[in-house]
């Protein structure tokens, strides 16, 4: 009985089983059905030809535009023309190719007729035409000159600032389809899908990034000039909005403009803030430091012997051996972070465990990306603590053997500026509908809490003292206003030998301020610099300070010692009265229709107005005795 209870129950299923494998493949057949049909009647619709696909005709897609914070044009959409052939009308080709070629500065053989060759349908012969070309092109059509020639409307991508934050926009291909940056990342909005639309024309939607264009302009200019002075690799400077996480200045020089991407070699278009992923070197000490105290490993208070070496035996006889520039004597937290001393970061990282130090700097978001909405973002380099050496957690103390960003490391910095609270960085602000709708917003996002407020505070409160007298971050600082800053000097690793460079160096500096009330987070990377000077407190410090006053002068941040005027905001109005003519004739000159009106209620005048404004010319003049029933006259303009 078991058994046939087995055998119905196992028949069953069966049943069961075959009764679903019947529906999926009659619900897939037709689908496939569907599909075939679909496609059948969308070429019957969209081909003049009844399937051809060459002659495909779609709406004209218009581009949507990008905008700085405050709505000024950095990427447009240009209407231009593109000549375009319809086969089964082109009665002699040659004569046609003959005819283009000149003007479309194509060889009529290669160019022309071996394209018209290899189609049936319709073809393009050549995107995007100048106006010029059109003109020519259209008159030559008039003249009968052209059968089966056409100009096809179409549009191009226009960036009027050229070079201007050229990795953030990046460019459109030939098809007006996004190929980099946000031109790539938002493709579907700026240029939404056309097919299935019955329109002639679709137009995408509006993108505002978050830069603001006069910092931009700065954050380029003064790169620029860091990137000559120091016969630099590259130069990357990034301003961020520290109580939003939205980056207002991005620049990687050098860069290119994206109206001729094509002219331009790869090195020019990588979005070096982005892609590049290098050892930080010192500036790093304000992650590690802020790490070990938050984990309790050593207090403010504690105190480091720095005597220039930092040394340590292994069990196996192995020693390890981390130098400094000089001896710092004793040092504490503060002033690892004042003169930036690698023996004294070195020592601190002893107090705390390896996978303790590894989550904390993952908690900063070391080790991936930040997110930010642009294409071949770099996670950096963060070994698992499995991998590391025995002298790992100490030099990744002061910023070697860790890859970061430059965008990592300014996001890192938004923990210590907002009380240990990491924030999401953003390049967009919103989303708009071509009738002026907000589609979407991107707002402040907080990631997650990686420090105690308290631990934020005195990190900043560290940075602050690298800025004043004897502090490596010294030249960075500026006249009435409160910076905490670090800067970083980094060996690039040879490739060829595994060994650091005694020629190749990264500066750099970071900023965050006004230190009590935090605005801006600044970062400069100076990448390879072949200058006389290397290090990021002489090369990188100015390039701060020059861009810090001119981004202080700009938002209006107030200076220690500026006098602050305050007004209720209340604007008082003093109506002027209106006229009444006594014992002598008034000076009217200048005054408006309205006021002349109560003149009309004397009894004992008679009153003459014509046109209209303010009185230009009166009679009797200014000064005349009036007597009853006088008449008044008054001529307005």
């Amino acid at each position: 009985m078991k058994n046939n209870a087995q055998r119905r129950r196992i028949a069953a299923t069966s049943g069961h089983r075959d009764k679903k494998r019947l529906r999926f493949f009659l619900g897939f057949t037709a689908l496939i059905v569907l599909l075939i049909v679909g496609k059948l009647v969308y070429l019957m619709i969209l081909t003049p030809s009844g399937g051809d696909p060459d002659s495909i005709i779609l709406p004209v897609v218009e581009r949507g535009p990008i905008l700085d914070r405050n709505g000024r044009i950095l990427a447009i959409s240009s209407r231009l023309e593109s000549v375009s052939a319809w086969i089964p009308d082109l009665k002699d080709p040659e004569a046609v190719a003959g005819v283009l070629a000149p003007i479309l500065d194509l060889d009529a053989e290669e160019d022309i007729l071996s394209r018209l060759e290899r189609h049936s349908g319709f073809v393009y012969i050549k995107r995007k035409i100048t106006p010029t070309q059109a003109e020519k092109v259209r008159a030559l059509m008039s003249a009968g000159r052209l059968p089966g020639i056409s100009l096809t409307p179409e549009f191009g991508r226009n960036y009027p600032e050229q070079t201007l934050a050229c990795h953030v926009l990046g460019y459109v291909g030939t098809d007006n389809i996004g190929l980099e940056g946000v031109e790539y990342t938002f493709n579907n909005e700026l240029s939404p899908p056309a097919v299935g639309q019955d329109l002639k024309e679709v137009f995408g939607k509006q993108l505002f990034l978050t830069l603001d264009v006069n910092i931009q302009y700065m954050v380029e200019e003064i790169a620029k000039e860091s990137y000559e002075a120091n016969q630099a690799d590259s130069v990357t400077i990034l301003v961020m909005d520290a109580q939003s996480g939205e980056i207002l200045g991005y620049a990687g020089i050098p860069g290119f403009d994206p109206n001729e991407y094509n002219r331009y070699e790869n090195r020019f278009l990588q979005n070096l803030p982005l892609t590049h992923a290098y050892e930080p070197g010192s500036v790093f000490k304000i992650v590690s430091l802020s790490s070990i105290l938050e984990l309790g490993g050593i207090s403010e208070e504690d105190e480091f012997y720095c005597g220039g070496v930092f040394e340590r035996t292994l069990a196996d006889g192995q020693s390890i051996r981390i130098t400094d520039l000089r001896a710092h004597g004793r040092v504490t937290p503060s002033l690892i972070i004042k003169y930036s001393c690698n023996v004294g970061a070195a020592q601190a990282s002893e107090q705390v465990d390896r996978d303790s130090f590894y989550q904390m700097l993952q908690r900063f978001g070391f080790g991936k990306p930040t997110g930010l909405p642009l294409p071949g973002e770099s996670a950096g380099i963060l070994a698992a603590p499995k991998r590391w050496s025995a002298r790992s957690k100490a030099t990744i103390a002061f910023g070697q053997e860790i890859s970061v960003s430059a965008l990592q490391m300014i996001t890192a910095a938004t923990a210590i500026a907002n009380n240990g609270l990491l924030l999401k960085p953003l390049i967009v602000r919103k989303i708009v509908s071509p009738q002026g709708e907000v589609v979407s917003e991107f707002r402040r996002a907080p990631v997650r809490e990686v420090l105690n407020p308290d631990t934020a505070r005195a990190m900043l409160l560290m940075m602050e003292s690298a800025v004043q007298a004897e502090g490596t971050a010294r030249r960075g600082a500026v006249e009435g206003v409160r910076v905490s800053a670090k800067t970083g000097t980094a060996q690039v690793a040879d490739p060829n030998t595994g060994a650091y460079s005694e020629e190749d160096f990264i500066a750099s500096y970071l900023a965050i301020f006004p230190t009590n009330d935090p605005r801006l987070i600044v970062y400069v990377v100076i990448d390879r610099p072949k200058g006389p000077q290397f290090y990021g407190s002489q090369i990188a410090a100015p390039v701060f300070k020059q861009l810090a006053e001119r981004l202080i002068d700009y938002l209006g941040i107030p200076r220690e010692g500026d006098t602050v005027l305050r007004q209720s905001g209340e604007v008082r109005l003093i109506l002027p009265a209106p006229v009444v003519i006594g014992e002598r004739m008034p000076d009217l000159t200048g005054t408006p229709k309205r006021l002349l009106l109560p003149l009309f209620a004397q009894e004992n005048l008679v009153l003459k107005i014509s046109g209209e404004g303010y009185v230009s010319r009166q009679s009797p003049p200014p000064g005349t005795p009036i007597s009853e029933g006088m008449v008044i006259t008054l001529e307005l303009e």
